[in-house]
């Protein structure tokens, strides 16, 4: 069992920052892979960030690309999503990901956090 939890979320202006962090826990045997994903009311979840675990390499959706980054602190099994130039369209739940292929064969993987709101006021 692997519990994903995220924090940081919270009502911020337009234009501010907001920086949230998910650490995971439990039996952790390996990580391919953490990212972030976000649902507004109404909308699919979409995806904002991923960072590969060995290599550190990072991509991005292309409607945060160059506003938010991506990071991680693999000793702590953290991994964290700096959010600069929030607008109102960026109102979501954040949800973190972990694993989004298995780390070796019959492994489980996708594992998901409860999410933590993001709200930018205009």
């Amino acid at each position: 069992q692997v519990d994903l939890v995220e924090s940081g979320g919270g009502l911020v202006q337009a234009g501010g920052s907001l920086r949230l962090s998910c650490t995971a826990s439990g039996r952790i045997l390996a990580t391919t892979d953490m990212g972030w994903y976000r649902q507004a009311p109404g909308q699919e979840r979409e995806f904002v960030a991923r960072i590969k675990w060995d290599s550190g390499v990072a991509s991005y959706g292309s409607s945060v690309e160059g506003r938010f980054t991506i990071s991680k602190n693999g000793a702590e099994n953290t991994v964290y999503l700096q959010m600069d130039r929030l607008g109102p369209e960026d109102t979501a739940r954040y949800y973190c990901n972990k694993d989004s292929t298995p780390s070796a064969p019959g492994r489980p993987y996708d594992y998901w956090g409860p999410g933590t709101q993001v709200t930018v006021s205009s």
